[in-house]
């Protein structure tokens, strides 16, 4: 990740280390600010997210590849979703995917 200058950061996302959160999820934390936190998460194929996600602020996902199933959507690469605050979910996908979020932090 480079910055250049303070007020913007610049990186390429399969730089920023995995961590497993869950067998066969992966995780990437992206640059966050005091109003919004970003990750990248790679669902391998037939996994779930393993609780209710709830949500205390907003929360968007984009889906990049693959398909994620949700609330009973079909979430293919091009979907756009957005989650208010208070509201939960269980994404979980058959073909393995991976989603763009970025949660909205309340203050």
């Amino acid at each position: 990740m480079t910055q250049s200058p303070s007020d913007v950061q610049f990186l390429h996302v399969d730089e920023v280390d995995a961590v497993e959160v869950f067998p066969g999820i992966v995780r990437r934390r992206l640059p966050a600010t005091a109003w919004a936190r970003g990750w990248m998460y790679d669902f391998a194929a037939g996994t779930e997210w393993p609780e209710d996600d709830l949500h205390d602020g907003e929360e968007r996902y984009y889906v990049i590849r693959g398909e994620f199933i949700d609330r009973g959507q079909r979430l293919g690469p091009g979907s756009y979703v957005v989650f208010a605050p208070g509201s939960r979910h269980r994404p979980r996908t058959e073909t393995g995917a991976r989603m763009l979020g970025i949660s909205i932090l309340t203050h």
